[in-house]
């Protein structure tokens, strides 16, 4: 949500973190300002630019396979990212396609134990998508640095 009350974030340091980016082209005008806020906000915590990998993908879909192949990868990511976005359209399509990837992109965070941020937009139309783009790409990076640290810091 929009100006949500996300409570108080803790100082935030990514500058040993390497981080895995998968982006669905669908609606590829989103996704790209999803991406560009997400990597800019990374470099804001200190994630250097060759600790990054973007991969993209054809849609929402596919994504949790490129993630679980990124997860898989022996530790080469201490987080992932999922951008996306998927618009109402006229039939069931929409439910189908955001339930699948949104469930699959949880499956493989759990079954993998890696952090992945989860920035598939599921927006009623374009002008919600534009709206959100720019703070979700944000939060998405927030979110992985601060749960990749969360990880280490349990482990």
């Amino acid at each position: 949500m929009i100006g949500a009350d996300k409570g108080q974030t803790p100082a935030l340091d990514g500058q040993n973190l390497r981080i895995g980016v998968v982006q669905a082209r669908f609606n590829e005008g989103v996704t790209n300002a999803l991406h560009l806020a997400c990597v800019t906000e990374l470099a804001v915590l200190g994630v250097r630019a060759d600790n990054i990998v973007h991969v993209t993908v054809p849609g929402a879909l596919e994504v949790p396979l490129a993630l679980q192949t990124m997860a898989r990868s022996d530790g080469r990511y201490d987080a992932l990212v999922a951008l996306g976005c998927i618009i109402r359209g006229e039939t069931y399509h929409f439910e189908l396609v955001a339930n699948e990837s949104g469930a699959g992109v949880t499956r493989v965070s759990l079954d993998n134990g890696i952090p992945i941020a989860n920035a598939i937009l599921t927006t009623e139309n374009m002008a919600q998508a534009v709206v959100r783009q720019v703070e979700k790409g944000r939060d998405a990076a927030r979110v992985a640095v601060e749960m990749a640290l969360l990880k280490e810091r349990l482990e």
